[in-house]
């Protein structure tokens, strides 16, 4: 019995995953559908990552390499099939959750990753900034510099995180400028 019941919630795993990346043109990193995922269903990370990695391997789902954000997931057309075939064994309930929790997810996911910033060590006094504005999964701009203290390098970061929405602007209007 407990075999039955664990095919089923695997079936239905894979179909929920199969689900949401249907809703996603554009794909999706993996830490963003493990986020969406595990808003409809409490399932542990290694337990989504045999899901996820069964669905690579059987080609509902492929991985595309972007850059160095990771690779974006997002399902094949032999995952659409599988999933035209298959939607019936999600139950109605998980997809009203899921299509609840997906959009809320999304944007706040979307929302969060949209304004990056990081900066790495390169030596005791040399800091590499880099600041980003990724939509849709792509990176629309980047600038990376140096400062010569981690105070400073942390100033740069938190500054651009709080205010990227002006400052990214300010930048265009100096690059677009006529000298």
């Amino acid at each position: 019995m407990a075999y039955s019941d664990n095919t089923a919630t695997l079936a239905e795993n894979k179909v929920l995953i199969l689900y949401l990346l249907a809703q996603l043109p554009n794909g999706i990193l993996e830490d963003g559908l493990f986020q969406i995922v595990t808003s409809v269903n409490n399932i542990n990370y290694f337990y989504f990552k045999q899901v996820l990695t069964d669905l690579i391997e059987t080609k509902l789902a492929g991985l595309i390499t972007k850059d160095e954000d990771g690779d974006i997931i997002k399902i094949t057309s032999e995952g659409k099939n599988a999933l035209s075939l298959t939607q019936d064994v999600l139950p109605g309930i998980v997809k009203l959750k899921a299509d609840n929790l997906f959009k809320k997810e999304l944007s706040s996911f979307a929302n969060e990753t949209s304004v990056t910033a990081e900066f790495i060590p390169k030596n005791e006094n040399d800091y590499t900034i880099k600041c980003k504005i990724v939509e849709n999964n792509e990176t629309i701009f980047e600038v990376k510099t140096v400062a010569g203290s981690r105070d400073r390098a942390k100033r740069i970061v938190d500054n651009w995180n709080a205010n990227a929405s002006r400052i990214y602007p300010e930048i265009l209007d100096i690059l677009l400028k006529s000298c």
